[in-house]
């Protein structure tokens, strides 16, 4: 919204502002000023009330669209520095928006690696210049993410790490994982463990079974990922320190995070909307394009996941962007590289589980807003009065399909391309400054310039 400036003052009627940390969920108006939520109640008019002499009144109608905190995603892969021919912050974050992402956290796997300060004021610096949301940097566990010796932990989270992960890599020496346990313990920051035995998953391409043995490939047990997370658990449970476990895919993963979040254990868990949408057999539709790492699951395990989002196992959903170049997709199932683009396409695939009645809009809400950020530590998701007006209205009831060539991001690697699906983002803010706006949902008198 072009138009639109960042001194400008917005007023949002007639939305169904629902914001799980506040305990709303129901008809609200909200007036946006200087870039924060200046109030929020059943009826801002009228509308000369709110209007200040030197700046613009900016009313948007929203006619029972759902109006949500800014969304979370806790779990992304921007590319950069490096790898820009695959995603850039530009590209990746305008994707997060026209996702509905006003936060989000960007993996360390980069080339080179966010293992040093110097590496990390470098991203920041970018950040600040190129990003249209809020990019928070994730650094890793150890140098290089080689799994030999520990990263300046300290002096990254100084400098603004929120978190460390060697994501795309475990840190298989549990002895070094213990030490990275131990280093955030006073930091109060978690570490993000991609669970993976390596000898298990060695050579791995799809789920181990009948997928595989099918296409005559390699494939990966549940195991690989259980024993991890069963190691992981016990480690946290002996230093005290925050463990976060992203992108979990099978219920005896789920069922030990259950048993350890009951015994007092500090842990966390994500999913992704691939795993709790797709099953295995989604690799002989899409290809490569479903290839991923965890791979996708049998129903059982599906089913698994979708009940620990609906039973408070699992503390947020994540989309786990992980874009890759067309040509590096194209090739043979062995040789594609893991990972499927997700920024775009989480809302509506959440929000299916709503309309299928399995969870309920305030819980579907949580794990993208408030629930993530608690993760975190993050000052995000939640739309009260003084906070950043970081926020995202949602049409729930718009039916489309999935399509590809529209995206924001610079890849394609999505499996839902030409899937229908139902909630749609149409607007999103960062701070007051409209980041993303669908121009159909808006059109004629739903927006109003006011003096």
């Amino acid at each position: 919204m072009s138009a639109a400036t960042p001194s400008d003052d917005f007023l949002f009627t007639n939305g169904f502002l629902c914001d799980p940390a506040s305990g709303i969920a129901g008809r609200r108006d909200l007036l946006v000023r200087d870039g924060r939520v200046q109030a929020v109640g059943h009826s801002l008019e009228p509308f000369s009330r709110w209007k200040r002499p030197a700046s613009r009144l900016w009313i948007y109608d929203l006619d029972g669209l759902c109006l949500l905190p800014g969304l979370v995603d806790i779990h992304t892969h921007l590319r950069v520095p490096g790898q820009e021919h695959k995603e850039t912050l530009l590209t990746g974050t305008q994707a997060a928006a026209a996702g509905g992402f006003t936060t989000i956290l960007a993996m360390p796997n980069t080339r080179p690696c966010v293992d040093r300060v110097r590496v990390l004021r470098s991203l920041q610096g970018r950040i600040r210049r190129e990003a249209v949301v809020r990019v928070l940097p994730v650094a890793a566990v150890t140098r290089g993410e080689r799994g030999k010796r520990l990263a300046p932990i300290e002096e990254l989270r100084a400098q603004g790490a929120v978190a460390f992960s060697d994501d795309g890599a475990p840190v298989a020496d549990a002895r070094l994982m213990r030490e990275a346990l131990k280093a955030v313990l006073p930091l109060g920051c978690p570490v993000i463990s991609h669970c993976e035995d390596p000898a298990l998953f060695s050579g791995g391409v799809v789920q181990e079974g009948p997928v595989a043995e099918r296409l005559g490939l390699p494939g990966i047990p549940g195991a690989a990922e259980e024993v991890m997370v069963a190691r992981d658990l016990c480690l946290a449970a002996e230093t005290g320190a925050r463990l976060h476990l992203a992108h979990l895919s099978t219920a005896r993963s789920l069922c030990m995070v259950r048993l350890a979040k009951e015994r007092g254990v500090a842990v966390t868990a994500e999913v992704t909307p691939h795993h709790f949408s797709l099953t295995e057999e989604a690799v002989f539709a899409s290809g490569a394009n479903a290839k991923m790492n965890p791979p996708l699951r049998p129903e059982r395990d599906r089913q698994a996941l979708i009940e620990g989002l609906r039973d408070g196992t699992v503390d947020a959903v994540a989309s786990d962007h992980a874009p890759h170049h067309p040509e590096e997709k194209a090739q043979p199932l062995d040789r594609a590289p893991y990972g499927v683009i997700g920024l775009e396409t989480t809302v509506p695939l959440v929000f299916s589980l709503v309309h299928l009645g399995t969870l309920p809009l305030e819980r579907a809400v949580e794990l993208l807003t408030i629930g993530p950020a608690r993760v975190m530590g993050l000052a995000a998701g939640v739309l009260g009065e003084g906070r950043p007006a970081d926020l995202v209205a949602v049409d729930r009831e718009r039916e489309y399909r999935v399509d590809v060539r529209s995206f924001r991001s610079k890849a394609r690697n999505c499996p839902f391309d030409g899937r229908p699906v139902r909630g749609k983002v149409v607007l999103t803010m960062v701070g007051g400054r409209v980041v993303f706006e669908e121009g159909e949902a808006f059109s004629g008198p739903k927006r109003q310039l006011c003096g």
